[in-house]
Formats: structure tokens, sequence, C-alpha cells
């Protein structure tokens, strides 16, 4: 299995690097009590890959104890161990304290850079022993993700994306990272023997291809998303919800729904499919 301990100074994206490696499969734990963590490592109950994030604020914290706490762990044959500490410029660690206006865990009545220049002199031993130190000074938090991933992803990572259908009279979905608007489209719904039918139903299908526009988009349509999906990969997006609206929610976005979803399966993409109102509909029928 592979292990990996995330140390450094408080605010310097301990919390991003912990967030990057959940969204590559590893369990995240933060703030464990040093002692637990050789029982939790090596206990039978542990199979998927670890990550777990221990500062200042963990209970029994001191350098020398951290040390000697992960050197058997480090030793062991049969774990991947890396230590990985965050550190940034103390100005920079300031500046971020007071933006957020939280307190630092080593001051309470005293100016915020007297507890960045303690914890330094508290944690300047495990940045000596640390596998990897990344200087988060200038690094925003999508670059800190990408650097994570990199270096840690235990294997080759996947979009996965969720294309859903809805229509524009119940409002955009929340969570769309992406809209297609197909209501420019012929509309079933004007022709009476396919109004009670839905976009799941192949005669729907064949209706709305055989709107003279329907191809040309279509193929410009899917010409976009071939280069664009890599790309949130590129910058550490894991998730993508792709929707496409019509007037209804029942016919034209149903149907281009179900065959982008066919398209992206076959270009390798986990695909979830979702009909917001076409379920309403179907509910309420």
């Amino acid at each position: 299995m592979k292990l990996v301990l995330i140390t450094g100074m408080s605010g310097a994206g301990k919390s991003v690097a912990l967030k990057s490696l959940e969204d590559c499969g590893f369990e995240a734990i933060d703030n464990l009590p040093l002692a637990f963590l050789p029982p939790l490592v090596l206990s039978q109950a542990t199979t998927r890959n670890l990550v777990v994030g221990s500062d200042i604020r963990s209970r029994d914290f001191s350098a020398e104890t951290f040390i000697d706490t992960i050197t058997p762990l480090r030793n062991n044959p049969d774990i991947e161990f890396s230590m990985l500490f965050l550190d940034s410029d103390d100005e920079i660690l300031r500046r971020r304290y007071t933006e957020t206006r939280r307190r630092h865990p080593l001051t309470v009545d005293r100016p915020v850079l007297d507890g960045i220049r303690h914890e330094r002199e508290l944690v300047e031993k495990l940045r000596a022993v640390s596998d990897k130190v990344i200087d988060t000074s200038e690094l925003e938090a999508a670059d800190l993700r990408k650097l994570i991933t990199a270096y840690y992803a235990s294997e080759e990572r996947h979009l996965s994306v969720v294309l859903t259908s809805f229509s524009f009279k119940g409002g955009l979905p929340r969570d769309a990272d992406i809209v297609f608007d197909v209501r420019f489209l012929k509309n079933p719904h004007y022709d009476s023997s396919l109004r009670p039918l839905n976009g799941l139903n192949k005669a729907v299908g064949d209706y709305i291809e055989s709107d003279r526009d329907f191809a040309y988009f279509y193929g410009k349509l899917t010409d976009l998303l071939k280069p664009l999906l890599p790309r949130y990969l590129e910058e550490g997006k894991n998730y993508l919800t792709i929707a496409v609206g019509c007037t209804g929610g029942k016919h034209r976005s149903v149907y281009m729904v179900q065959k982008l979803g066919a398209f992206l399966e076959t270009s390798g993409y986990k695909v979830t499919l979702r009909h917001r109102d076409l379920v309403q509909d179907l509910a309420n029928a």
C-alpha cells in the first residue's frame, strides 16, 4: 500500500493536498494522533492507499515523537512510504491568516507572525527528513492540486461525466459545469403521435435527427468535447456535469443526453445519465 504523510506549516495547503489525494482514491485522515498511526497502517482493515495529515494541531505533537513514530513505517518493505512537507513564506502565511480571519493555532493574544515563527522552529526538523518539500508561496490551489496529483496519483485518472437533461422552465441544474441548449431542434411535442412519448423512444429520436441541422450540430458538439474534456482532467477536476436543456425536458434534451452518453462511453469516459424533468413527468403521470 501507499502511505503519504503530509505535514508542514499551518496554512501552507495541507487541506488542499489531502483532498487532492482523496480524489485520486486515497483514504484521507486529518489530524490523526501520532500514537494511532502505526496500528492503523498495520491493521488488516486498511487496504486502500492512505494519506494522513499531521501537524502542530495533532495531539502530543513534537518533531522527535513524529520521527520516532514514522521510522518503522518508512522501513517497512510492505509500505510505499512518502513524507510531504508543505511550506510557504512567513509573510504569505500571515497574509493568508489575515485574509481568512483565522487564528493561528499557536497564538491567542499575540500577532499571527509570532505564531508562525514559533511553529517554524517546532517543525524545522521534519522538513529535513521529508521525502518531498513543496513551497506553496506562489502556488494557487489549482496548481498545488496538479502537483500533488502528478507526484502521488497511484494510477491513471479518468474523468467521470454526468449528463443530465432538463427543462428550461424548471431552471438550470445547480451543479452544471457546461450547459447546451437544444431548443432550436424540431420539437416532437407538436407531433400528436410523438407527444405522449419521450426521448428514450426510437421514433422520437428519429424525428429529432430528421432536423436539417441535427447532423451538423451534433458533429460540431462532439468535436468540441473531444479536446475540451481532457483539459478539465488536467485542471484537477475528476467530475464534470454537462446539462442539456430543451423546453419541456422530455424529448430533445433526453435524446441528446442518451446519444452523447453513448459517444462519451465509447471515448473511454465513465458516464452517468440523469433526466431531471423526465423523471418528474413520469412520476406525475
